[in-house]
């Protein structure tokens, strides 16, 4: 048998010339597939939403990698600054029961394990390296100083991608109309005094002096 000793040194050799910009790379990418990972798994809800707030800060940083500033920031603000504020206010507020929550998982188990496996087999398909290889996507060259992704990102919008972005933006108001429907009970009656009809009372009408003899006859 071979010494597996050799093997063992030129991984390490591997690990060491590994550059500063690949060590980050993979730090993040572990710390956001446990991450992940930790959301599907984790028992309680508050949790799941800090592991969720967590693989957002992962990703941000995997995009910041890739030059997407915008995106890296607009995803911290906006899915980490408010949206996962108000699911984590939301699971907080809500009491959510485990027990009724899992009733029906074993029944369900074998049909969510082939989803998994048929989504698992789609993303490897797609993001796999026969399309998205170092061989068929090329290393994006560093740009320069006075370079501008939020310039090139909102000039495809406008131009390349407009109509998908106007199509987009009529669904989201569609959903907003749709969910204030849904919500809406009609117009609710309000007890609050009006500051008209104050001013416009007056003493007699609200108060009348009567004598002890008025009062025993009414008694």
């Amino acid at each position: 048998m071979k010494p597996k000793l050799p093997r063992i040194e030129k991984k390490m050799k591997n690990i060491v010339n590994l550059s500063l910009e690949q060590l980050i790379f993979y730090g993040f990418a572990g710390l956001g597939i446990v991450a992940a990972s930790m959301v599907i798994f984790s028992k309680n809800s508050v949790r799941a939403v800090l592991f969720l707030v967590l693989t957002f800060f992962c990703s941000a940083g995997l995009w910041m990698l890739l030059e997407a500033e915008f995106l890296s920031v607009t995803l911290v603000l906006v899915y980490v600054g408010a949206v996962m504020v108000l699911f984590l206010f939301v699971v907080m507020m809500l009491d959510v029961e485990l027990a009724s929550s899992r009733e029906g998982f074993a029944r369900f188990l074998p049909l969510g394990l082939c989803v998994s496996l048929f989504v698992i087999l789609s993303l490897v398909y797609v993001v796999g390296p026969a399309n998205f290889g170092l061989k068929t996507v090329e290393n994006p060259l560093p740009k320069t100083i006075d370079y501008s992704n939020v310039q090139v990102l909102g000039t495809l919008l406008y131009t390349r991608f407009l109509y998908p972005f106007l199509l987009a933006g009529i669904l989201l108001l569609v959903a907003i109309i749709a969910a204030i429907s849904l919500t809406f009970r009609g117009r609710r009656e309000s007890k609050a005094p009006l500051p008209s009809t104050q001013i416009e009372a007056r003493k007699e009408d609200r108060l009348r002096l009567i004598s002890k003899a008025e009062w025993g006859k009414h008694a």
